[in-house]
């Protein structure tokens, strides 16, 4: 779709100046006259100056799952999916889930599959929601399906949240440490330095260190600033690397404290993910697919490639987790079980909810224990600058 500016009148001759999206210039125009407009000028837009810019997510994860309610309660009631697509563009207050599902309903009318229709749009419907909608489609539970996928992005944005949670005070008071060492290293040191040298007293080894950081603070603040850009940047180029950024992703699952809450996640996200696929009769070497590509631990991901490819050989899905030591005994030993029984998404689901609760704790844990060690590394950090200050004072008080 494209988007195109028009100038034209009314019957009564009154001037109308809009934009509107369509396929062609021709079709615009038709729409344009199909609303008795005499068209005397349209031209079409550049989208990257004139489009919709989103930055992040396009759509809101709570305006997101509002959308799957609805459309769930639309479908299961029995109406149509172009009359339902109409309905929820109609109540949607994101644009550009708007525009998407106007869009989507333009395609129903012209016969595409509702699957089809939302995987043009792969900023807005993620893959794992178009496969469900296209096993739903299949089985014949859209309702059902679409209902259920609510439930898991709420619960995926809940989890979000407690990651986001655990993790955001300790970098916030890190960086918060960093500012106020760097001030009062460039702009409070410096006062005393002046005054210890007109003294001339000898300074302590300790307070001679600190003051040499800060003169090199001073003199060379731009040095350090673009050296930490330069970090960033480099490290961000060796993440797209698959090699290295299989080794930051290991090295994220190893870190003291943090990394058993990471592992814990990316855990709960792959069986939730695999046992909404597996339950919604996705063929399972498409689900481990889609669930691999969801999943952003690289670690894991590898693992789930090598399952995909045991188990196309014939053996077991669980044969290269049990020799991975990033999968607990608990994972293995429930899809062990649950391939043998018949029933891997009903185990899958019960060690995602285990994992949950696991997460709920760990997260409560992470917090009690992280405030107080925060707390003393910021006291360690100024307390050892001021300290610095301190110290030849009481040897100037003592010499008068």
């Amino acid at each position: 779709m494209a988007l195109y500016a028009y100038q034209a009148r009314t019957i009564d001759g009154k001037l109308l100046k809009g934009r509107l999206k369509s396929a062609s210039e021709e079709e615009a125009l038709s729409e344009l006259e199909q609303l008795n407009l005499v068209v005397y000028q349209i031209k079409k837009l550049n989208p990257v100056l004139y489009g919709d810019v989103s930055i992040g997510k396009p759509v809101k994860n709570k305006d997101f799952v509002i959308f799957l309610r609805q459309f769930s309660t639309l479908v299961s009631a029995g109406i149509t999916l172009v009359e339902s697509m109409d309905i929820l563009a109609d109540q949607s207050n994101s644009k550009p889930l708007k525009a998407a599902l106007l869009e989507s309903k333009d395609d129903l009318q012209e016969g595409i599959a509702l699957s089809d229709a939302l995987g043009k749009h792969n900023k807005i419907f993620p893959e794992l929601l178009v496969s469900m909608v296209n096993a739903g489609e299949v089985s014949g539970r859209l309702d059902e399906i679409l209902n259920r996928m609510a439930d898991y992005y709420e619960k995926q944005y809940q989890l979000k949240k407690k990651i986001e949670t655990a993790l955001t005070y300790p970098i916030v008071i890190a960086i918060f440490a960093l500012l106020i060492s760097m001030i009062l290293l460039t702009f409070i040191v410096p006062v005393f330095t002046d005054m210890f040298i007109s003294f001339d007293q000898e300074i302590p080894a300790y307070t001679q260190f600190v003051l040499n950081i800060s003169a090199f603070f001073q003199r060379f603040w731009w040095v350090i600033m673009i050296g930490i850009l330069a970090v960033v940047v480099f490290i961000g180029v060796l993440n797209r690397q698959e090699k290295f950024a299989i080794i930051f992703d290991h090295i994220k699952l190893k870190l003291p404290i943090f990394g058993s809450f990471i592992q814990k996640a990316v855990l709960a996200r792959m069986t939730q993910t695999l046992s909404s696929l597996l339950n919604s009769s996705v063929p399972i070497i498409q689900s481990i697919e889609i669930t691999e590509r969801v999943i952003a631990n690289r670690v894991i991901k590898k693992v789930l490639r090598e399952s995909k490819t045991v188990l196309e050989e014939g053996d077991s899905l669980a044969k290269p987790m049990i020799e991975h030591w990033v999968f607990p005994k608990l994972i293995t030993q429930m899809i062990v079980v649950g391939e043998k029984t018949g029933a891997l998404d009903e185990m899958l689901l019960k060690v995602s909810h285990f994992y949950e609760q696991e997460l709920d704790e760990a997260s409560e844990k992470l917090k009690s224990l992280i405030e107080p060690v925060m707390i003393v590394f910021l006291s360690i950090i100024v307390g050892g600058i001021v300290l610095a200050v301190v110290i030849p004072m009481f040897s100037l008080f003592e010499s008068f």
